[in-house]
This record gives structure tokens, C-alpha cells and sequence, in this order.
């Protein structure tokens, strides 16, 4: 087996300063399309931005002669394992097939992540306890809320595979990146090239917005004609940048 490409701290640096807008056209200028996952968002927009590297949970339907409350107490039940895998720099991303009846996980789950020192928790699913998760600084995103207990429709199966979540695939140690717009799913290879890029694309899109509010208009101002990005590099450097 392989070992995973590192990812430096540079690359995270850039990727902090890159909203997912960005860093989905950078990704779209590259030939990826499906990389934002669509209706999820922020239970506590104060603390949406993240970037973490996929740790994935895949459920499937739930039974009921299999989905009784007592499997909990097993501490190698995937739900609860995966908690306790996330660690230091990844995100826990739930593959809930995007059925919303019943939570795949509350605050108890959600702040035992958090303690773990975890970038974040995304699902395509529903949350419960999401008044308490609100009050966390800690980034998590989901499609919905619901106060149904996972056992009622989900069956978790396996930790650390490749998913779907939102329609958009995940594999394990992909780079994801979350603000309150919501996340973007970076294949890993790919997160060192694009991170200078967005952070780039993202400061010419602040010179480029103070020039709009200025009065400019889009002829010639966005994309930047030869004059305007003259006029951006002296503007940077202005900045000391």
C-alpha cells in the first residue's frame, strides 16, 4: 500500500484563506464539476471554515431485527468507532444516502469529536441535539435536522471507504474545506496544486470587488484586462504582499 501524499502546512495556510467558491473554480479549471456538496449547512455558521482530511462512515438502510438500541454498547459499533477514529486534522464525513428521517449523530457524538481535536463533521443527513451543536466552536454541516434516532433508518457498516455524500465522492483522505457557503471536496493529489492558486485567486477577487463598488464596470474589470492586473500588482504590493 501506498503511503498517502503529505500535505503541508503551506497547503492548509492557502486553503484557509481560499473560500469554496474559489476553490471550486480552481477545481473546474482542472476538469472536476462535482466537487461541492449541495445543500448542506453550517449548524453554527460562526464556526463553518475548516479544512480537514476525510476520515468516511457508510451506512446503509436500517433492519430492525439488527438495529436495536443495545448495539451502542458495543465499543466497535462503526458509529461509535468512527468517532473515536477521527482525530487531529480530519473531518468525519457521513454518507447518509441523504435520507433525512432520523439523525446520524448528536451533540454527545458531536463534542467527544470536537474533544478529539477533529477539523469538523459533515452530513448529508440530519443532525439531532442541534441547539447544543449551534453552541459549539466547532465546525459541522449537515442537510437537515431531526430528532429521530439513527437506528431508526441508518445502518452504519464501514469506516475509511470511498462514499457518496451529496451526490459528490469522497474517499478517505481527501482534503475537504468548509465556510458558511458550505464544503468542497479537494481529491487529495490535487490539494497542494491548487492551494497557492485559490489563495491567489481569492485576493484578485478582493481588488477586484473593492474596483465594482468603486464604480467599475465588468468589460475589461472581471476578468482582468492587462491594465487591471497592473493595477492589482501595484495594489499588492502597496499591501506589502
Amino acid at each position: 500500500m501506498t503511503e498517502p501524499i503529505a500535505i503541508s502546512d503551506e497547503t492548509i495556510a492557502h486553503l484557509k484563506n481560499a473560500s469554496t467558491a474559489t476553490i471550486s473554480t480552481q477545481l473546474f479549471q482542472r476538469g472536476l464539476r462535482n466537487v461541492f456538496l449541495n445543500g448542506l449547512s453550517p449548524l453554527n455558521p460562526g464556526a463553518a471554515r475548516f479544512v480537514g482530511e476525510a476520515v468516511t462512515l457508510r451506512s446503509i438502510p436500517a433492519r430492525e431485527d439488527l438495529d436495536r438500541l443495545d448495539v451502542f454498547r458495543d465499543p466497535n459499533h462503526p458509529q461509535r468507532k468512527a468517532i473515536e477514529t477521527v482525530g487531529p486534522g480530519q473531518v468525519l464525513v457521513l454518507d447518509c444516502r441523504g435520507d433525512l428521517r432520523a439523525a446520524n449523530g448528536g451533540g454527545i457524538l458531536v463534542t467527544r469529536a470536537m474533544k478529539r481535536g477533529a477539523a469538523g463533521i459533515v452530513s448529508d443527513g440530519a443532525l439531532r441535539d442541534s441547539p447544543e451543536i449551534a453552541s459549539l466552536d466547532f465546525p459541522v454541516f449537515a442537510a437537515s435536522k431531526s430528532a429521530a434516532l439513527s437506528l431508526s433508518v441508518h445502518h452504519a457498516v464501514d469506516i475509511n471507504v470511498p462514499i457518496g455524500c451529496a451526490g459528490v465522492p469522497v474517499y478517505p483522505g481527501d482534503i475537504l474545506v468548509g465556510d458558511e457557503e458550505g464544503v468542497v471536496v479537494i481529491p487529495r493529489h490535487l490539494a497542494a496544486e491548487i492551494a497557492k492558486p485559490a489563495a491567489d485567486q481569492e485576493n484578485m477577487e478582493i481588488f477586484i470587488l473593492e474596483k465594482i463598488q468603486g464604480g467599475a464596470a465588468l468589460p475589461g474589470t472581471y476578468p482582468p484586462s492587462e491594465a487591471v492586473l497592473a493595477e492589482y500588482k501595484a495594489w499588492r504590493a502597496a499591501r506589502g504582499e
